[in-house]
């Protein structure tokens, strides 16, 4: 076996250590908020000796961040251009993402919950929630004006704030057990939204 191979399945072992430990964190967030959160639990549910946890992230500020990061990276996917479809239903899919049945989950919901009550309290950990919260704006902007192209910059910019406002508020609920219908109307809401006239 040549060393090219090693070196590239070392690096894939330790992408997934890396993220079974940060999925670890997440799992934790989740259930137990962050006072469930600390290197030795993390290293307890991702089945990795302390040490690892230690090696990856220097302190539990250094994992919450990373979990930040995390999530922030899975919302600008909710709002991705697919170049192979029209700007239409590019924006209509990004609108129907936030409901997927993987997101609607106590889990997610709840870790959600935990992560904006950490920005709340936490001067770091609320620039990085801010500025994830401007990325997925400007991507959901940055949809509602390939779609509605008559549209300026500020008022696509208020349209996705305020899709925003409806968005969370339909995961906040959802925690209560929302049935399906009120999720579509909520849906189509930001539809309505989105493309009003």
């Amino acid at each position: 076996m040549d060393t090219g191979t090693v070196n590239t399945r070392e690096q894939g072992e330790q992408v997934d250590r890396q993220s079974r430990i940060l999925e670890a964190a997440l799992e934790l967030l989740s259930r137990h908020g962050i006072s469930g959160v600390s290197m030795r639990a993390v290293a307890r549910e991702a089945g990795v000796a302390l040490g690892l946890v230690n090696y990856y992230y220097e302190d539990k500020s250094s994992l919450i961040r990373a979990a930040l990061h995390s999530v922030d990276k899975h919302d600008l996917a909710l709002v991705a251009q697919d170049p192979g479809l029209s700007p239409e239903e590019q924006l209509r899919n990004a609108l129907r993402r936030v409901a997927g049945p993987e997101l609607l989950t106590t889990r997610y919901l709840s870790l959600r919950l935990h992560l904006w009550a950490l920005a709340r309290a936490d001067e770091d950990f609320a620039l990085i929630n801010a500025a994830a919260f401007d990325r997925y704006l400007d991507g959901l902007a940055a949809l509602i004006g390939n779609a509605r192209p008559e549209l300026s910059a500020k008022e696509c910019r208020e349209r996705a704030a305020d899709i925003v406002v409806v968005q969370n508020g339909m995961w906040l609920t959802a925690l209560l057990g929302v049935d399906k219908e009120s999720i579509r109307r909520s849906i189509a809401r930001t539809e309505e939204i989105a493309f009003a006239a």
